[in-house]
């Protein structure tokens, strides 16, 4: 059974820089896909970026973009999201996806991710 550990969510200010971390443990594969989506108090789980392997490379939601970057290692089966600049919009619970289907027309639906990390919350005080 595969899980997924997050850690490095914290309290951060505005314009500060956060770095996420997620670590699949139970066999996950090198060609599964994986990703963080987020959830703000009283909004709906959205997506954030996906580094989407084998080989299909990092894609980001637009207000993301320029200011935060995810990286991995398929082998290992970890991912990161670095995030600068961040504002008070950002902040929420981060979560870890993972998924063996994801592709250009289902990459951004929570729907499409199989496995789940606990979550790890920002706060991005003004």
């Amino acid at each position: 059974q595969v899980q997924l550990v997050e850690s490095g969510g914290g309290p951060v200010q505005a314009g500060g820089s956060l770095t996420l971390s997620c670590a699949a443990s139970g066999g996950i594969s090198s060609t599964t896909s994986m990703g963080w989506f987020r959830q703000a108090p009283g909004r709906e789980r959205e997506f954030v970026a996906v580094d989407m392997r084998p080989g299909g490379g990092p894609f980001y939601r637009e207000s993301v973009i320029g200011r935060f970057r995810i990286s991995g290692d398929s082998a290992k089966g970890t991912v990161d999201l670095q995030m600068n600049n961040l504002k008070p919009e950002d902040a929420a619970v981060y979560y870890c996806a993972a998924g063996t289907r994801v592709g250009i027309f289902n990459r951004r639906r929570a729907e499409t991710y199989e496995f789940w990390g606990q979550g790890t919350q920002v706060t991005v005080s003004s």
